[in-house]
């Protein structure tokens, strides 16, 4: 399994944003992101300086990536 990165909120979104999802709104220190072909499906993206491992395991997860496949997109 490959280790995951320390990186924050606005370099995971700019990751998503390669791969089809745009900036919905915000709220508060949280971004929300939905998919251009899929506008029901939304991931939260807390916009802190470093994401906890557990929570970008978990965006990761919903977007359907691998983690290897995530950090190609870095």
């Amino acid at each position: 399994m490959s280790k995951l990165p320390q990186i924050s909120g606005r370099e995971v979104v700019a990751a998503l944003l390669k791969i089809g999802y745009e900036k919905d709104r915000q709220k508060g220190s949280h971004l929300i992101l939905r998919q251009n072909t899929y506008p029901n499906r939304r991931i939260v993206v807390p916009n802190h300086k470093e994401i906890a491992k557990g929570t970008l395991r978990s965006i990761i997860k919903q977007v359907c990536l691998t983690i290897q496949e995530f950090k190609e997109l870095l």
